[in-house]
């Protein structure tokens, strides 16, 4: 069941919505928000799946929130709920999943929490490679001899014991691809293979080292904000 946010500055139309989405199944309302700055207020508090948006909203637009959205490390999908056509193609430029026009109806709701769900056969499927580049070569990495990933602006610096490679995903990219197969956001900037891991060393203020079992040792940071889940993913 997905955990849907909607937001809409008009009661009635929240209201409608969440009846819609009670029929169309797949999705729970676990929030609603009459503004954009509300909105951000929740989803800074809770991991929503989804996000269905007004556009034409007081102060803070709905297209405006789905551009800061965009920012996050891991922004939940967003529908547009508009009675306006005119934005379509603004809104797929800001990586929208759908576009709903009012009135919404349940059929087309269904279509859209569908592009959600992510099919059988993707949940199943297994990253064992990571694209990377080094020397003007195009590199596919066994997900495996990877130690740690670094952001470095949009892209990413991927590290094995063979030496350093450019990754033209993001961190928030390759950290959504790797968490299944045991790497960490230890980080803002640092991205952690959990196999790796040799040695805990505690800092001052709450913070720890990670070194890894590469030749080098190589000590990862891991900020204190995310060490209490750090050392459940590790048995500590």
């Amino acid at each position: 069941m997905l955990k849907a946010l909607i937001v809409d500055d008009e009661a009635p139309a929240r209201s409608e919505l969440r009846f819609l989405l009670g029929e169309a199944g797949g999705a729970g309302v676990e929030g609603e928000a009459a503004s954009a700055v509300e909105a951000l207020r929740l989803i800074k508090a809770t991991a929503f799946d989804v996000i269905f948006l007004d556009i034409d909203m007081p102060g803070l637009s709905g297209m405006q929130l789905a551009e800061v959205l965009a920012g996050l490390d891991r922004p939940p999908a967003v529908v547009f709920v508009t009675a306006y056509s005119e934005h379509a193609v603004r809104a797929f430029e800001v990586a929208a999943v759908d576009y709903l026009m009012k009135p919404v109806d349940v059929g087309r709701l269904r279509q859209a929490l569908e592009r959600l769900a992510p099919s059988e056969e993707a949940s199943q499927r297994v990253i064992d490679r990571v694209p990377v580049e080094k020397g003007g070569r195009k590199l596919l990495l066994d997900v495996g001899d990877i130690d740690y990933v670094m952001a470095r602006d949009d892209y990413s610096y991927v590290f094995t014991e063979e030496g350093r490679y450019l990754s033209t995903l993001s961190l928030a990219q390759l950290e959504t691809r790797l968490e299944s197969r045991g790497f960490f956001r230890a980080h803002r900037r640092y991205l952690v293979n959990l196999s790796r891991v040799r040695e805990v060393v505690p800092m001052y203020g709450g913070t720890l080292l990670l070194t890894l079992k590469d030749t080098a040792a190589t000590q990862v940071p891991a900020s204190r904000r995310r060490v209490p889940a750090l050392k459940r993913a590790l048995g500590l």
